[in-house]
């Protein structure tokens, strides 16, 4: 049986109810970041309580990445603000539908930024992971954004109120583990293979720093980056006129879209070129390079790309901008880059040594995107209850 929600039609034994209705009962259950003057640079130390700022929420499911420390005395003062494992966190200004876990495996608190804000939950009422992929979801989404305010910098009216008004569908408890331990299974293979391929990029950036910097010939030719490659322009492919599907289109940025035909045949390595400057992909398939972006042609014969692009990543294009009003890397410059040529039987030793890591990159890769793909079609399925998962079912007492 369904009845219709918000939502659209949800199980009849499911509920709705309000953040403020599942908070926990604590005092500083929903709580936002201290003010900008109360965190300054000068409180920054080594080690310590964590910030969780911004680019600390640019993940899967947890927070993570680098983080500033304030010392114990200093989280104590801003205890409104610390948060702990098993917390959601939101952005409240900034990119603004951010939203993300606290670990319980890393640190024992943490100190939310002035961006954000925390949400303790009822543990007896809801499961924090659950209600953290509902936040993942379009429903999810659409809640947050709903308060979006339509003035200034991005941000959510009133977040505290806001917050506490947010909708949420709520299955059983049991069900709500469930559904969390599906998405969650889904999400740890896609990490594993994140890291797997972490690993096995370093593995092939020490061997290229190894032989072709820190063991570098004196004997070694020198010569520029033009001896080696050639920079090709992209093609304009404005966003309207991509099919959606096929290759991948590559900007600066890097892949921003599909389209069912190529430019360039895989592999190949895409530059930055206006915007994202310097940055350096490899793409093991064939590829559509649009205009603010260059694409390499290789001068080494027979090579497979791996020793260019190693060496691109090496090289400072930063400061080589063309001084326009929009940052760009200057062809020319870049071109003349000085260089020392390793002799091509050595170029072509790192070339096949660094293959199969990188063949495995590529398949890893293929698998994430498969898996990403599932989890994303089962996501909104799972918390409108179009899909059920098997739960054990607890008797009342």
């Amino acid at each position: 049986m369904k009845r219709q929600t918000e939502f659209g039609e949800i199980p009849v034994e499911w509920q709705v109810k309000q953040i403020i209705d599942i908070k926990d009962e604590a005092k500083r259950a929903i709580a936002m970041g201290p003010f900008g003057s109360n965190i300054k640079a000068e409180n920054f130390v080594s080690e310590g309580v964590p910030i969780i700022r911004g680019t600390n929420m640019n993940f899967a499911k947890f927070v993570g990445g680098d983080f500033v420390y304030l010392t114990e005395d200093k989280a104590d003062d801003l205890i409104g603000s610390n948060c702990k494992p098993n917390d959601l966190v939101f952005t409240h200004r900034g990119t603004i539908g951010q939203v993300a876990l606290i670990p319980d495996n890393k640190f024992q608190r943490y100190v939310i930024s002035q961006s954000g804000m925390k949400l303790t939950v009822n543990s007896q009422l809801i499961d924090s992971e659950f209600l953290f992929y509902f936040f993942k979801s379009e429903y999810g989404q659409y809640q947050i954004l709903k308060y979006e305010s339509q003035v200034g910098v991005p941000s959510i009216s009133n977040p505290l109120t806001s917050l506490k008004e947010m909708a949420v569908p709520v299955p059983p408890l049991p069900e709500q583990k469930a559904i969390a331990s599906v998405l969650s299974s889904l999400d740890d293979k896609i990490d594993l293979l994140h890291r797997q391929n972490k690993t096995l990029e370093e593995m092939a950036e020490t061997l290229f720093r190894q032989w072709f910097i820190e063991e570098a010939k004196e004997d070694w030719k020198l010569g520029t980056l033009e001896h080696l490659i050639d920079l090709k322009y992209g093609k304009a492919l404005k966003q309207e006129n991509r099919s959606g599907s096929g290759y991948p289109v590559v900007a600066s940025s890097g892949v921003v879209g599909f389209h069912n035909e190529y430019l360039v045949e895989g592999p190949g390595i895409v530059i930055g070129r206006k915007g994202t400057l310097g940055k350096v992909y490899f793409m093991e398939d064939s590829f559509y390079p649009i205009d603010t972006s260059y694409f390499i042609k290789t001068k080494i014969p027979e090579s497979n790309l791996l020793f260019e692009y190693y060496l691109l990543k090496s090289l400072d294009f930063v400061n080589m901008n063309s001084d326009s009003a929009v940052p760009g890397l200057n062809r020319n410059l870049a071109l003349g880059t000085a260089v020392q040529i390793p002799p091509l039987e050595r170029i072509a030793e790192f070339n096949k040594l660094a293959k199969p890591w990188f063949s495995k990159i590529h398949t890893n890769t293929k698998q994430i995107q498969t898996l990403e793909k599932i989890r994303d079609t089962l996501l909104p399925k799972l918390m409108s209850g179009e899909v059920r998962v098997e739960y054990k079912k607890v008797d009342a007492a």
